[in-house]
């Protein structure tokens, strides 16, 4: 278990589909939702960080830009891991003296 702590938020994977992908390419959430097979809906609660980036997802990302799955769900175990440090001891679990 590492003491290092990253200080700056990891960037939600929605967000580097949006800037990365959609925005250079002229692409609207509409149109990607088609080519991604999911709906618009799914798509902008996504790119606009209200949801994760799950395994099935991050398959059809990897698919459509031609990348890997690993990168996607890598970016947003990033974001988790990070979410989860900041929060306070889980209630009701005590350290072992042997780590305090």
């Amino acid at each position: 278990m590492s003491k290092f702590k990253v200080e700056r938020k990891p960037t939600h994977p929605g967000a580097v589909f949006k800037y990365d992908v959609l925005e250079p390419l002229d692409i609207s959430i509409t149109a990607a939702a088609q080519m991604l097979g999911i709906t618009r809906k799914h798509l902008s609660n996504f790119v606009n960080g209200k949801v994760p980036c799950t395994p099935e997802l991050a398959h059809r990302l990897a698919y459509m830009t031609n990348t890997t799955v690993a990168s996607w769900l890598n970016m947003q175990n990033a974001l988790n891991i990070w979410e989860e440090e900041q929060k306070e001891a889980p209630e009701g679990v005590q350290r072992l003296e042997a780590f305090a």
